[in-house]
């Protein structure tokens, strides 16, 4: 398997499908420290995971490959999906969204812990424009950049059926709108800046007559939620109003 840095580009434009697409993902050694880091993190492990076998790969995206709502975020946690092998399965992060999603009927259980835990997601696909653990969960420009080819196949891949994408966090913004463009929708100029709430609809590139709806969303990251700066309130308002758009059916909390 390559692993020279034209590999992401490549292997995702021969993909046909998701499962494709993740199966060679997987393999991806394009960026040398981010493969040093999370390959070194799956052998020192953190005490509390000292018993787990660490995934220690690329962490493909998660959920149905008819999704209509696409959620993505920044990178696999070092000791989240870095270990578990799963995208937010195993952190904090990934504790609210998944709370959420199940709280207004988008999941099948409130908690994610590991791969084979019974969770599936209800329309819904979780990606992400890094998928490997970076030091200190900074990828950098670059690193994002050489990551690009797997988030814009993805999405590119999930054309048909996607209607609106959550962008969790200005990194995880100004790496989707580029990937967004490269599969096949169109970016108003000047470029949408990121804001918790904001939304701004792409035309199709290939003369679509469905718009793909982009929502900004403050990542779910422990600092954001400890500091209030996110609240379980503010992540569901925006999960709620994409999944609508995507025409999603889900539970509002306190209804009936």
């Amino acid at each position: 398997m390559s692993s020279t840095e034209d590999y992401p580009e490549s292997a995702a434009a021969d993909s046909r499908t998701l499962a494709d697409l993740d199966a060679r993902l997987v393999s991806c050694r394009a960026c040398p420290r981010l493969v040093a880091w999370r390959e070194e993190t799956a052998l020192t492990k953190r005490a509390a995971f000292r018993d787990w076998e660490y995934w220690g790969r690329p962490v493909p995206g998660f959920g149905p490959a008819t999704a209509p709502l696409v959620i993505t975020g920044l990178a696999p946690a070092a000791h989240g999906a870095n270990r578990t092998g799963r995208m937010f399965t195993g952190d904090q992060a990934g504790d609210l969204l998944f709370a959420t999603l199940h709280e207004i009927g988008l999941a099948s259980r409130p908690t994610a812990t590991h791969l084979n835990d019974g969770l599936e997601l209800y329309g819904v696909r979780v990606t992400s424009p890094v998928h490997c653990a970076p030091p200190a969960n900074l990828p950098t420009t670059g690193e994002r950049d050489t990551c690009r080819p797997w988030l814009a196949r993805e999405l590119r891949l999930l054309r048909p059926t996607a209607r609106s994408v959550v962008v969790l966090g200005g990194f995880g913004w100004q790496a989707a709108l580029p990937a967004l463009r490269q599969a096949g929708w169109d970016l108003p100029r000047p470029r949408p800046p990121f804001g918790h709430g904001v939304r701004t609809a792409l035309a199709s590139t290939d003369g679509g007559t469905v718009p793909l709806t982009v929502f900004g969303c403050y990542h779910v990251s422990r600092r954001n939620v400890s500091t209030g700066r996110l609240t379980p309130a503010m992540l569901r308002e925006v999960l709620v109003e994409a999944a609508l758009t995507a025409g999603l059916p889900v539970v509002r909390p306190g209804a009936g």
